[in-house]
């Protein structure tokens, strides 16, 4: 792309606060968007061949969008951190293994997507974000769910698509977890807490493409309660 292209795009970004430059074989960061640090709100680089995120973007601290989809990031600066106004970050479909570990610093998110990563594990950062609302995990290697998901604040929880053949009791302990999703893991009926099904909070459990039968669930103790709640969620959205 030419200098001249980028120079618009620079100069439109100036005047609106969005950056999007997407599909464009990028492969690195536009250096250039520093002159825009504190002008930014939104910044999408989706679709690029972007293998490296420069430690500049903690510079963005009016931040609110960060949208890296379809790139090639291996792992996440510490220094994106810094954005304490990130309220949405769209990393699916790179080849990240982890996140940052001051990654709980991020104290404004409240949408994380990072479907179709390489992550093993739920990542215990995500505990300490007391604004977030929806994270999307779906498409990676996770084979548990740890003790730690207990602190989890968000309200929906997306694990379609894993490897995920334990998960802990704790589950039933997140606040304000509503929506659960497990389509097509690993999980037997028998490691499927059943105080997700008598005592938590959760309204919407989804669990097609397991190694049960759905009709198996119905039959165990707490259905009847989740139903319950099923139901009136159902009828507050009707």
């Amino acid at each position: 792309m030419g200098n001249s292209a980028l120079k618009a795009h620079l100069e439109t970004a100036q005047k609106t606060g969005v950056f999007q430059l997407t599909g464009k074989a990028l492969t690195e960061f536009p250096e250039d968007l520093q002159k825009l640090t504190s002008n930014l709100r939104t910044i999408d680089l989706s679709n690029n061949k972007i293998e490296l995120l420069p430690p500049l973007i903690g510079k963005f601290s009016f931040l609110k969008s960060l949208v890296l989809n379809n790139n090639k990031l291996t792992a996440l600066p510490e220094e994106l951190c810094k954005l304490k106004k990130l309220e949405t970050l769209h990393l699916n479909g790179n080849h990240l293994r982890q996140l940052p570990a001051a990654f709980g610093q991020l104290s404004a998110l409240k949408t994380l997507s990072l479907s179709g990563n390489q992550l093993r594990t739920v990542p215990t950062q995500l505990c300490g974000l007391r604004h977030l609302d929806v994270v999307d995990l779906s498409k990676n290697q996770i084979q548990n769910v740890p003790d730690t998901v207990g602190e989890l604040q968000a309200i929906e929880l997306n694990l379609n698509q894993n490897q995920i053949s334990q998960i802990s009791v704790q589950i039933s302990h997140c606040p304000r977890l509503k929506v659960l999703r497990l389509e097509e893991n690993c999980l037997e009926l028998s490691m499927l807490p059943q105080s997700i099904l008598s005592d938590s909070q959760i309204s919407l459990l989804a669990v097609e493409g397991n190694l049960f039968e759905i009709k198996k669930l119905r039959e165990l103790e707490g259905y009847d309660k989740y139903m319950e709640r099923f139901t009136a969620t159902k009828k507050k959205f009707a």
